[in-house]
Protein backbone atom coordinates (compact mmCIF):
# COMPACT_ATOMS: atom_id res chain seq x y z
CA UNK A 1 0.00 0.00 0.00
CA UNK A 2 1.40 3.41 -1.01
CA UNK A 3 2.03 6.12 1.55
CA UNK A 4 -0.48 8.35 -0.29
CA UNK A 5 -3.19 5.83 0.60
CA UNK A 6 -1.93 5.65 4.19
CA UNK A 7 -2.12 9.44 4.47
CA UNK A 8 -5.75 9.45 3.35
CA UNK A 9 -6.58 6.78 5.92
CA UNK A 10 -4.80 8.78 8.63
CA UNK A 11 -6.61 11.97 7.63
CA UNK A 12 -9.95 10.21 7.94
CA UNK A 13 -9.08 8.94 11.44
CA UNK A 14 -7.70 12.29 12.61
CA UNK A 15 -10.62 14.31 11.29
CA UNK A 16 -13.29 12.07 12.83
CA UNK A 17 -15.49 14.22 15.05
CA UNK A 18 -13.32 17.33 14.71
CA UNK A 19 -14.84 20.80 14.76
CA UNK A 20 -12.08 22.49 12.78
CA UNK A 21 -8.65 21.70 11.35
CA UNK A 22 -6.36 24.63 10.52
CA UNK A 23 -5.36 23.62 8.04
CA UNK A 24 -5.96 20.20 6.39
CA UNK A 25 -3.35 21.05 3.77
CA UNK A 26 -0.72 21.70 6.45
CA UNK A 27 -1.65 18.47 8.20
CA UNK A 28 -1.31 16.48 4.99
CA UNK A 29 2.16 17.99 4.37
CA UNK A 30 3.29 17.01 7.85
CA UNK A 31 1.99 13.48 7.37
CA UNK A 32 3.82 13.26 4.03
CA UNK A 33 7.05 14.14 5.82
CA UNK A 34 6.30 11.43 8.37
CA UNK A 35 5.94 8.78 5.68
CA UNK A 36 8.82 10.05 3.54
CA UNK A 37 11.37 10.78 6.28
CA UNK A 38 10.02 8.97 9.35
CA UNK A 39 9.66 12.28 11.24
CA UNK A 40 6.98 11.77 13.90
CA UNK A 41 4.56 14.59 14.52
CA UNK A 42 4.83 16.25 17.93
CA UNK A 43 1.19 16.40 19.05
CA UNK A 44 0.53 18.59 22.04
CA UNK A 45 -2.34 19.30 24.36
CA UNK A 46 -2.20 21.39 27.49
CA UNK A 47 -4.15 20.44 30.60
CA UNK A 48 -5.27 22.84 33.27
CA UNK A 49 -4.56 21.20 36.63
CA UNK A 50 -7.22 23.26 38.39
CA UNK A 51 -9.79 20.49 37.76
CA UNK A 52 -8.27 17.13 38.74
CA UNK A 53 -11.23 14.86 38.00
CA UNK A 54 -11.66 13.64 34.43
CA UNK A 55 -15.15 13.23 33.02
CA UNK A 56 -16.31 12.08 29.57
CA UNK A 57 -16.11 15.65 28.26
CA UNK A 58 -12.35 15.66 28.88
CA UNK A 59 -11.93 12.34 27.09
CA UNK A 60 -12.94 13.80 23.71
CA UNK A 61 -9.46 15.26 23.15
CA UNK A 62 -7.70 12.52 25.11
CA UNK A 63 -9.14 9.92 22.74
CA UNK A 64 -7.92 11.98 19.79
CA UNK A 65 -4.42 12.01 21.32
CA UNK A 66 -4.63 8.22 21.63
CA UNK A 67 -5.44 8.00 17.93
CA UNK A 68 -2.29 9.97 17.11
CA UNK A 69 -0.32 7.54 19.31
CA UNK A 70 -1.75 4.58 17.41
CA UNK A 71 -0.74 6.24 14.15
CA UNK A 72 2.86 6.36 15.37
CA UNK A 73 3.26 9.95 16.52
CA UNK A 74 4.67 11.54 19.68
CA UNK A 75 2.08 12.81 22.14
CA UNK A 76 3.04 15.50 24.64
CA UNK A 77 0.76 15.60 27.67
CA UNK A 78 1.52 19.14 28.79
CA UNK A 79 0.61 20.02 32.35
CA UNK A 80 0.16 23.74 32.76
CA UNK A 81 1.64 23.89 36.23
CA UNK A 82 2.91 27.42 35.55
CA UNK A 83 -0.12 28.73 33.63
CA UNK A 84 -2.38 26.86 36.06
CA UNK A 85 -1.45 29.33 38.74
CA UNK A 86 -3.24 31.95 36.62
CA UNK A 87 -6.09 29.83 35.31
CA UNK A 88 -7.33 29.85 31.74
CA UNK A 89 -9.76 32.80 31.39
CA UNK A 90 -11.50 31.19 28.39
CA UNK A 91 -15.25 31.53 28.75
CA UNK A 92 -14.96 33.06 32.21
CA UNK A 93 -17.09 36.04 33.18
CA UNK A 94 -14.75 36.99 36.00
CA UNK A 95 -11.08 36.70 36.87
CA UNK A 96 -10.29 33.23 38.18
CA UNK A 97 -8.65 32.76 41.58
CA UNK A 98 -5.00 31.75 41.34
CA UNK A 99 -3.93 28.31 42.58
CA UNK A 100 -1.02 27.60 44.87
CA UNK A 101 1.93 25.53 43.65
CA UNK A 102 0.91 22.71 46.01
CA UNK A 103 -2.68 22.64 44.65
CA UNK A 104 -1.43 22.52 41.07
CA UNK A 105 0.99 19.67 41.81
CA UNK A 106 -1.61 17.60 43.66
CA UNK A 107 -4.20 18.05 40.91
CA UNK A 108 -1.66 17.22 38.19
CA UNK A 109 -0.81 13.88 39.81
CA UNK A 110 -4.49 12.91 39.96
CA UNK A 111 -5.10 14.06 36.39
CA UNK A 112 -2.26 12.07 34.81
CA UNK A 113 -3.22 8.92 36.72
CA UNK A 114 -6.71 9.09 35.25
CA UNK A 115 -5.53 10.11 31.77
CA UNK A 116 -3.55 6.88 31.43
CA UNK A 117 -6.83 5.00 31.36
CA UNK A 118 -7.01 6.38 27.82
CA UNK A 119 -3.48 7.24 26.75
CA UNK A 120 -0.67 4.73 26.32
CA UNK A 121 1.78 5.68 29.11
CA UNK A 122 4.67 4.16 27.15
CA UNK A 123 3.98 6.51 24.25
CA UNK A 124 3.20 9.62 26.28
CA UNK A 125 5.72 12.31 27.04
CA UNK A 126 4.75 14.32 30.12
CA UNK A 127 5.98 17.90 30.28
CA UNK A 128 5.41 20.75 32.73
CA UNK A 129 5.44 24.22 31.24
CA UNK A 130 7.20 25.64 34.30
CA UNK A 131 10.27 23.99 32.77
CA UNK A 132 10.64 26.89 30.33
CA UNK A 133 8.19 29.55 31.49
CA UNK A 134 9.74 29.88 34.94
CA UNK A 135 13.12 30.56 33.34
CA UNK A 136 11.98 33.49 31.22
CA UNK A 137 13.35 36.86 32.28
CA UNK A 138 11.42 40.09 32.11
CA UNK A 139 13.43 40.94 29.02
CA UNK A 140 12.38 37.63 27.44
CA UNK A 141 8.75 38.42 28.17
CA UNK A 142 9.03 41.81 26.48
CA UNK A 143 10.54 40.18 23.39
CA UNK A 144 7.71 37.61 23.24
CA UNK A 145 4.83 40.01 23.89
CA UNK A 146 6.22 42.46 21.33
CA UNK A 147 5.21 39.90 18.68
CA UNK A 148 1.50 40.36 19.55
CA UNK A 149 -0.83 43.35 19.76
CA UNK A 150 -3.47 44.50 22.25
CA UNK A 151 -5.98 44.51 19.39
CA UNK A 152 -5.23 40.83 18.82
CA UNK A 153 -5.86 40.07 22.51
CA UNK A 154 -9.15 41.97 22.43
CA UNK A 155 -10.37 39.73 19.61
CA UNK A 156 -11.19 37.28 22.39
CA UNK A 157 -14.94 37.39 22.89
CA UNK A 158 -14.80 36.80 26.65
CA UNK A 159 -12.33 39.67 27.19
CA UNK A 160 -14.41 42.02 25.01
CA UNK A 161 -17.63 41.15 26.85
CA UNK A 162 -16.11 41.72 30.26
CA UNK A 163 -14.65 45.08 29.27
CA UNK A 164 -17.94 46.16 27.72
CA UNK A 165 -19.87 45.25 30.88
CA UNK A 166 -17.38 47.09 33.07
CA UNK A 167 -15.89 43.97 34.63
CA UNK A 168 -12.12 43.96 35.08
CA UNK A 169 -9.69 41.96 32.95
CA UNK A 170 -6.42 41.35 34.74
CA UNK A 171 -3.25 42.12 32.82
CA UNK A 172 -2.00 38.65 33.83
CA UNK A 173 -4.97 37.14 31.92
CA UNK A 174 -3.65 38.66 28.69
CA UNK A 175 -0.51 36.66 29.34
CA UNK A 176 -2.28 33.29 29.49
CA UNK A 177 -2.71 32.83 25.70
CA UNK A 178 0.80 34.25 25.22
CA UNK A 179 2.26 31.61 27.54
CA UNK A 180 0.18 28.84 25.97
CA UNK A 181 1.41 29.96 22.56
CA UNK A 182 5.00 30.00 23.77
CA UNK A 183 4.53 26.40 24.95
CA UNK A 184 4.16 25.47 21.29
CA UNK A 185 7.39 27.32 20.48
CA UNK A 186 9.26 25.57 23.30
CA UNK A 187 7.98 22.13 22.24
CA UNK A 188 8.21 22.81 18.48
CA UNK A 189 4.72 21.38 18.22
CA UNK A 190 3.40 20.11 14.90
CA UNK A 191 -0.19 19.76 16.08
CA UNK A 192 -2.08 21.21 19.04
CA UNK A 193 -5.46 19.93 20.23
CA UNK A 194 -8.15 21.65 22.25
CA UNK A 195 -11.86 22.23 22.62
CA UNK A 196 -13.48 24.65 20.19
CA UNK A 197 -13.50 27.27 22.97
CA UNK A 198 -9.69 27.16 22.87
CA UNK A 199 -9.37 28.29 19.25
CA UNK A 200 -8.00 31.75 20.07
CA UNK A 201 -5.26 30.37 22.34
CA UNK A 202 -4.29 27.72 19.79
CA UNK A 203 -4.01 30.28 16.99
CA UNK A 204 -1.70 32.42 19.14
CA UNK A 205 0.60 29.41 19.13
CA UNK A 206 0.67 29.45 15.32
CA UNK A 207 1.40 33.19 15.33
CA UNK A 208 4.28 32.91 17.78
CA UNK A 209 5.82 29.93 15.99
CA UNK A 210 5.92 31.97 12.77
CA UNK A 211 7.52 34.87 14.65
CA UNK A 212 10.19 32.51 16.01
CA UNK A 213 10.93 31.04 12.58
CA UNK A 214 9.15 27.72 13.15
CA UNK A 215 6.67 25.95 10.91
CA UNK A 216 3.19 26.78 12.33
CA UNK A 217 1.41 24.02 14.16
CA UNK A 218 -1.80 22.51 12.85
CA UNK A 219 -4.69 23.53 15.08
CA UNK A 220 -7.25 20.82 15.70
CA UNK A 221 -10.36 21.68 17.72
CA UNK A 222 -12.95 19.26 19.06
CA UNK A 223 -16.61 19.98 19.87
CA UNK A 224 -17.55 20.60 23.48
CA UNK A 225 -19.60 17.71 24.83
CA UNK A 226 -22.99 18.57 26.27
CA UNK A 227 -23.70 17.00 29.63
CA UNK A 228 -26.66 15.00 30.90
CA UNK A 229 -29.00 17.98 30.62
CA UNK A 230 -28.31 18.22 26.89
CA UNK A 231 -27.83 22.00 27.17
CA UNK A 232 -24.70 23.03 29.04
CA UNK A 233 -21.26 21.58 28.36
CA UNK A 234 -20.35 18.71 30.65
CA UNK A 235 -19.07 20.16 33.89
CA UNK A 236 -18.56 18.98 37.44
CA UNK A 237 -19.71 22.31 38.83
CA UNK A 238 -23.04 21.96 36.97
CA UNK A 239 -23.53 18.38 38.13
CA UNK A 240 -24.25 17.20 34.56
CA UNK A 241 -21.11 15.10 34.18
CA UNK A 242 -20.12 11.44 33.99
CA UNK A 243 -16.79 10.72 35.67
CA UNK A 244 -14.56 8.06 34.12
CA UNK A 245 -14.05 6.74 37.66
CA UNK A 246 -17.75 6.14 38.32
CA UNK A 247 -18.90 2.57 39.03
CA UNK A 248 -20.13 0.71 35.96
CA UNK A 249 -23.82 0.75 36.94
CA UNK A 250 -23.82 4.47 37.69
CA UNK A 251 -22.02 5.24 34.40
CA UNK A 252 -24.45 3.04 32.47
CA UNK A 253 -27.49 4.64 34.09
CA UNK A 254 -26.31 8.18 33.46
CA UNK A 255 -25.66 7.46 29.78
CA UNK A 256 -29.16 6.04 29.51
CA UNK A 257 -30.50 9.36 30.82
CA UNK A 258 -29.01 11.58 28.09
CA UNK A 259 -31.42 13.17 25.59
CA UNK A 260 -31.92 11.10 22.45
CA UNK A 261 -30.51 13.83 20.19
CA UNK A 262 -27.09 13.39 21.79
CA UNK A 263 -26.76 9.66 21.07
CA UNK A 264 -25.04 10.06 17.69
CA UNK A 265 -22.63 12.71 18.99
CA UNK A 266 -21.66 10.54 21.96
CA UNK A 267 -21.05 7.60 19.63
CA UNK A 268 -18.77 9.65 17.36
CA UNK A 269 -16.77 11.36 20.10
CA UNK A 270 -16.66 8.74 22.86
CA UNK A 271 -16.50 5.35 21.13
CA UNK A 272 -14.53 3.48 18.48
CA UNK A 273 -17.62 2.29 16.60
CA UNK A 274 -16.99 2.90 12.85
CA UNK A 275 -18.71 5.96 11.40
CA UNK A 276 -20.49 3.86 8.76
CA UNK A 277 -22.02 1.71 11.47
CA UNK A 278 -23.09 4.79 13.44
CA UNK A 279 -24.69 6.24 10.32
CA UNK A 280 -26.53 2.94 9.68
CA UNK A 281 -27.93 2.93 13.24
CA UNK A 282 -28.97 6.57 12.84
CA UNK A 283 -30.89 5.78 9.64
CA UNK A 284 -32.60 2.82 11.32
CA UNK A 285 -33.52 5.07 14.25
CA UNK A 286 -34.95 7.73 11.93
CA UNK A 287 -37.02 5.09 10.10
CA UNK A 288 -38.37 3.82 13.42
CA UNK A 289 -36.63 0.46 13.03
CA UNK A 290 -34.27 1.05 15.98
CA UNK A 291 -35.80 2.06 19.29
CA UNK A 292 -33.90 4.93 21.01
CA UNK A 293 -33.61 2.82 24.16
CA UNK A 294 -31.86 0.02 22.25
CA UNK A 295 -29.58 2.53 20.52
CA UNK A 296 -28.74 4.14 23.84
CA UNK A 297 -28.10 0.75 25.47
CA UNK A 298 -25.55 -0.01 22.75
CA UNK A 299 -23.91 3.36 23.45
CA UNK A 300 -23.83 2.74 27.21
CA UNK A 301 -22.31 -0.72 26.70
CA UNK A 302 -19.60 0.67 24.40
CA UNK A 303 -18.58 3.45 26.79
CA UNK A 304 -18.74 1.37 29.99
CA UNK A 305 -16.67 -1.35 28.28
CA UNK A 306 -13.86 1.16 27.64
CA UNK A 307 -13.47 1.98 31.35
CA UNK A 308 -14.66 -1.21 33.06
CA UNK A 309 -14.44 -4.02 30.49
CA UNK A 310 -17.14 -5.88 28.57
CA UNK A 311 -18.10 -8.17 31.45
CA UNK A 312 -18.83 -5.25 33.77
CA UNK A 313 -20.72 -3.45 31.00
CA UNK A 314 -22.99 -6.45 30.46
CA UNK A 315 -23.50 -6.80 34.19
CA UNK A 316 -24.45 -3.11 34.39
CA UNK A 317 -26.89 -3.54 31.51
CA UNK A 318 -28.64 -6.44 33.24
CA UNK A 319 -28.74 -4.56 36.55
CA UNK A 320 -30.19 -1.55 34.78
CA UNK A 321 -32.86 -3.71 33.15
CA UNK A 322 -33.82 -5.14 36.51
CA UNK A 323 -33.89 -1.77 38.22
CA UNK A 324 -35.56 0.33 35.55
CA UNK A 325 -37.11 -1.73 32.77
CA UNK A 326 -38.78 -4.03 35.30
CA UNK A 327 -40.18 -1.00 37.09
CA UNK A 328 -38.23 -1.35 40.32
CA UNK A 329 -38.45 2.43 40.28
CA UNK A 330 -42.01 3.74 39.93
CA UNK A 331 -42.71 6.21 37.14
CA UNK A 332 -44.45 8.76 39.36
CA UNK A 333 -41.83 9.54 41.95
CA UNK A 334 -41.65 12.54 44.24
CA UNK A 335 -39.33 15.38 43.29
CA UNK A 336 -36.68 16.83 45.57
CA UNK A 337 -35.63 20.36 44.65
CA UNK A 338 -31.97 21.25 45.10
CA UNK A 339 -30.64 24.78 44.69
CA UNK A 340 -27.30 25.31 42.97
CA UNK A 341 -26.04 27.05 46.10
CA UNK A 342 -26.49 23.80 48.04
CA UNK A 343 -23.97 22.04 45.80
CA UNK A 344 -20.22 22.19 46.08
CA UNK A 345 -18.48 21.21 42.84
CA UNK A 346 -21.61 19.27 41.86
CA UNK A 347 -21.76 17.35 45.14
CA UNK A 348 -23.86 17.40 48.31
CA UNK A 349 -23.51 15.82 51.75
CA UNK A 350 -25.67 12.69 51.80
CA UNK A 351 -27.12 13.54 55.21
CA UNK A 352 -28.26 16.92 53.90
CA UNK A 353 -29.82 15.26 50.86
CA UNK A 354 -31.75 12.82 53.03
CA UNK A 355 -33.04 15.68 55.18
CA UNK A 356 -34.43 17.32 52.02
CA UNK A 357 -36.64 14.26 51.38
CA UNK A 358 -38.34 14.51 54.74
CA UNK A 359 -38.21 10.71 55.22
CA UNK A 360 -35.83 10.51 58.19
CA UNK A 361 -37.28 12.44 61.12
CA UNK A 362 -33.88 12.97 62.70
CA UNK A 363 -30.16 12.78 61.98
CA UNK A 364 -29.91 9.56 63.97
CA UNK A 365 -32.62 7.97 61.80
CA UNK A 366 -30.81 9.15 58.65
CA UNK A 367 -27.58 7.59 59.93
CA UNK A 368 -29.37 4.35 60.66
CA UNK A 369 -30.82 4.18 57.14
CA UNK A 370 -27.36 4.65 55.64
CA UNK A 371 -25.68 2.16 57.97
CA UNK A 372 -28.39 -0.43 57.22
CA UNK A 373 -27.72 -0.08 53.48
CA UNK A 374 -31.18 1.34 52.80
CA UNK A 375 -30.08 4.40 50.78
CA UNK A 376 -29.37 4.20 47.04
CA UNK A 377 -28.42 6.98 44.62
CA UNK A 378 -28.70 6.09 40.92
CA UNK A 379 -28.61 2.41 41.88
CA UNK A 380 -25.46 2.69 43.98
CA UNK A 381 -25.72 1.87 47.67
CA UNK A 382 -24.56 4.68 49.94
CA UNK A 383 -22.95 3.32 53.10
CA UNK A 384 -20.91 6.25 54.43
CA UNK A 385 -22.51 8.92 56.61
CA UNK A 386 -19.88 11.57 55.88
CA UNK A 387 -19.94 11.12 52.12
CA UNK A 388 -20.37 13.95 49.59
CA UNK A 389 -22.23 12.42 46.66
CA UNK A 390 -22.27 13.65 43.02
CA UNK A 391 -25.70 14.91 42.07
CA UNK A 392 -27.24 15.56 38.68
CA UNK A 393 -30.59 16.69 37.36
CA UNK A 394 -32.80 13.58 37.20
CA UNK A 395 -30.83 11.46 39.68
CA UNK A 396 -32.90 8.81 41.47
CA UNK A 397 -32.73 8.51 45.25
CA UNK A 398 -34.19 5.50 47.05
CA UNK A 399 -34.70 5.74 50.81
CA UNK A 400 -35.85 2.60 52.59
CA UNK A 401 -37.99 0.07 50.70
CA UNK A 402 -40.64 2.25 49.10
CA UNK A 403 -39.59 5.91 49.07
CA UNK A 404 -38.31 7.06 45.66
CA UNK A 405 -37.26 10.58 44.73
CA UNK A 406 -36.13 12.33 41.55
CA UNK A 407 -33.66 15.21 41.87
CA UNK A 408 -34.66 18.54 40.36
CA UNK A 409 -32.29 21.53 40.20
CA UNK A 410 -33.78 24.95 40.86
Amino acid sequence: MSWETEIEKDMEIIQRGTEEVISPEDLRKKLERFYREGKKLVVKEGFDPSAPDIHLGHTVTLRKLRQFQELGHEVVFLIGDFTGRIGDPTGKKETRPQLTEEEVKRNAETYTEQAFKILDPQKTRIEFNSKWLSRLTFSDLIVITARLTVARMLEREDFAKRLKSGKPVGLHEFLYPVMQGYDSVALKADVELGGNDQLFNLLVGRDLQREFGQEPQVVLTMPLLEGLDGVEKMSKSLGNYISIQEPAFSMFGKIMSIPDFLIEKYFVLLTDVPLKEIEKMKEEYQRGELHPKAWKERLACEIVSIYHGKAKAEEARLDFERAFAQKSIPENVQEVSIAATELREGQIWIMKLLQKTGVPKSNSEARRLIEQGSVYLDGERINEVNLDVPLREGSFLKVGKKAFFKIKFV
